[in-house]
């Protein structure tokens, strides 16, 4: 069994949680004034815009987003059907299927952008004085986890 985490530990974790949480909270009710999709579309758009070719298989996708399988399946029906993206057959293996960001998903993700990039700096960046401080601090916490077997999703 692991062992119990300092009190300082903790501390740390909540208002991590809680900060993200609140940022989070107030770029979702900011999307939604503007008429904008969700912040988890906005991941599955950016992994695709970062990734070769702008195209994942969609297992791949599913790590990119930090999401189940089978909750990426739906969330990418949804984002499809907006026109946003569309699966293909990987030019690879045929009988794998990739998802391809479109024109439309890229225009999206720049108008999405200025709502989330505002966000991000009035929420996060505003109260941050040392980015790379907390950069350096959270990057062994990723890289341990990403590390670790994956949990079946």
């Amino acid at each position: 069994m692991a062992e119990t985490p300092s009190p300082a530990h903790v501390h740390a974790w909540r208002l991590l949680f809680e900060s993200q949480a609140l940022v989070v909270e107030r770029v979702e009710a900011r999307l939604a004034e503007h008429g904008l999709p969700p912040l988890a579309w906005y991941d599955v758009l950016w992994a695709l815009r970062e990734a070769p070719g702008r195209r994942l298989r969609q297992s791949r996708l599913a790590d990119a987003v930090v999401m189940s399988r089978s909750g990426l399946s739906r969330l990418v029906d949804r984002i499809e059907a907006a026109g946003l993206l569309r699966r293909e057959a990987a030019p690879s293996d045929r009988r794998g299927t990739d998802v391809v960001l479109t024109a439309e998903g890229a225009a999206m993700l720049r108008r999405m952008w200025a709502v989330y990039g505002d966000g991000i700096a009035r929420g996060f960046a505003a109260a941050v004085p040392d980015p790379g401080a907390l950069a350096e601090a959270l990057a062994p916490v990723v890289a341990a986890l990403r590390a670790e077997p994956q949990p079946v999703r």
